[in-house]
């Protein structure tokens, strides 16, 4: 049974080089590598997956991985839902209301 407990977050911040163009090339490339892997921005820089298990978010972490570009840093945290549903947010002063889990049919 999926619980709030069990599902976990992935999320990928990361600050890259983007000087030269072959830096700037390889910043989208990675970007876009990560939206192809089914991440969702949340900021610049910052890019959100819910997984199903721990099992899932180390293969997810193996595949950011593999698309590492040279330079820059990069961090991989990961949580779980209960933990993620506690996020407060806020658009310029304005508190947001908190984040909707996906259904169940979008985990797949």
């Amino acid at each position: 049974m999926l619980t709030g407990y069990r599902l976990m977050w992935m999320m990928v911040m990361f600050d890259l080089p983007v000087v030269e163009k072959a830096q700037r090339r390889a910043a989208t490339e990675f970007r876009n590598a990560l939206l192809d892997m089914g991440f969702e921005m949340s900021q610049f820089s910052v890019y959100l997956r819910l997984c199903t298990s721990a099992t899932q978010v180390d293969t997810y972490c193996r595949r950011v991985q593999s698309v590492l570009p040279q330079g820059g840093k990069v961090n991989i945290l990961q949580f779980t839902d209960k933990q993620y549903e506690r996020i407060i947010s806020f658009r310029g002063q304005a508190k947001q209301p908190p984040p909707k889990t996906p259904d169940q049919f979008d985990l797949f």
